[in-house]
């Protein structure tokens, strides 16, 4: 990435080819910027070639202009694992393969151009019409039959190491493309660029700016100042005893933006880790998991209870600080990842940092993703279970 181009103000480079300045949206910049490749002022970005034809010059701009105008006839992109991907435009049909971006499909209104989801979407009961569709199997186990048989002009996945076996298992014809939305430090990228897939970039930006920015840059500004030392060491696990989130996850990042610092933090992937290194580490603050008996389906938090009070009566975790001091949480791990991951990490932040976000209800914020942003009619106050114990009573 160029670090002194024009129009670049984001923290992260939209990778459609056609963004000819690196930045994060395809607009007049770009055009002004290519106009300089061509005529020998400006250095030819890996993004220039609008076309992908290994030329760079006037049919470049002119994809660009249709690109603006929604009017292209192929979208050419990268995508989260760096694969270039040919897209025909406009997508009328895609298997969705991915149920971390179901938000961003209710968002965008495009649920009439999804012909079925990963099994797990079936379970979003809060997006009514998403959640009917089809079944396509788990995007690591896909359902390669029921794929086929609804004639998608696109698939969309997450789970990136089953890519190689969709390209074989599926007609030429039908695109892969990985958008992770799992991280963090990606989720904005994967929004822009579902919405140039979609044609659906002006919604994608307002998530952007007046949901995802809002809550990011709040926690940011409170956290971003803390030392060392002000960040309480964090236990991280995952969906079993001792197994825990390591430096390559989402769930990382997450505790690394709330101003934690994760105590296994040299090690990478899920692992499982020695019980015994986790009580000498010492933990301030314990933060587990959820993967089932929480979400919008639920309406009480007896399970989950009774898993934080199996955490807690651990042989030796008696000796840690977060067992203590009572500071051992369990957070509904679909709120990791997907369009929801801000109200995720307000959840993280105020466990973390109780005296930093004490005037911020998690529970307020979700109700607004839910009410103003993603327009459906649930009501938290009456459904869901996301965390327990309640943060409000601590």
């Amino acid at each position: 990435m160029l670090a002194a181009l024009p129009g670049q103000s984001s923290g992260y480079t939209l990778e459609i080819f056609g963004n000819a300045n690196l930045d994060d949206t395809i607009d007049e910049l770009d055009i002004a910027y290519l106009e300089g490749v061509i005529n020998g002022t400006n250095a030819p970005t890996n993004l220039s070639d609008a076309n992908y034809d290994g030329q760079i010059n006037q049919h470049d701009i002119d994809q660009i202009k249709m690109i603006m105008m929604n009017d292209e006839s192929e979208l050419i992109l990268k995508d989260s694992i760096d694969r270039v991907v040919k897209v025909k435009m406009p997508v009328e049909r895609v298997a969705l393969l991915n149920k971390y971006c179901a938000e961003a499909i209710q968002i965008f209104g495009v649920q009439d151009r999804v012909v079925g989801v990963e099994t797990e979407a079936k379970e979003y009961t809060y997006l009514p019409e998403v959640s009917s569709l089809p079944a396509l199997g788990k995007a690591g186990e896909p359902d390669l039959e029921a794929i086929v048989s609804h004639n998608p002009d696109l698939l969309i996945t997450w789970y990136s190491t089953n890519v190689p076996d969709l390209e074989k298992g599926l007609p030429q014809a039908i695109p892969i493309i990985d958008l992770s939305f799992t991280k963090p430090a990606n989720l904005s990228r994967d929004v822009k660029t579902l919405g140039y897939i979609f044609g659906t970039v002006d919604e994608a930006d307002d998530y952007i700016e007046n949901f995802h920015d809002k809550y990011i840059n709040l926690i940011e500004s409170r956290i971003g100042r803390l030392s060392e030392d002000e960040r309480p060491k964090v236990y991280l696990e995952c969906n079993a005893p001792c197994k825990t989130y390591g430096n390559t996850t989402g769930a990382h990042q997450m505790m690394v933006l709330a101003g934690g610092t994760n105590i296994f933090d040299d090690v990478s992937g899920i692992p499982v880790v020695d019980p015994e290194a986790i009580i000498d580490k010492n933990p301030e603050i314990i933060i587990r998991g959820a993967y089932t008996d929480a979400g919008y389906s639920f309406d009480n938090s007896s399970k989950i209870a009774e898993l934080r009070a199996e955490i807690m009566d651990r042989s030796g975790f008696d000796k840690i600080q977060a067992v203590t001091s009572n500071n051992t949480y369990i957070i509904d791990v679909n709120l990791h990842y997907g369009l929801d991951y801000p109200i995720g990490l307000v959840y993280f932040a105020k466990t973390i940092h109780p005296e930093l976000f004490s005037d911020v209800d998690p529970m307020k914020v979700h109700q607004e993703f839910l009410t103003d942003i993603l327009g459906v009619d649930f009501d938290l106050r009456e459904n869901g279970v996301f965390v327990y114990p309640p943060l409000e009573e601590n």
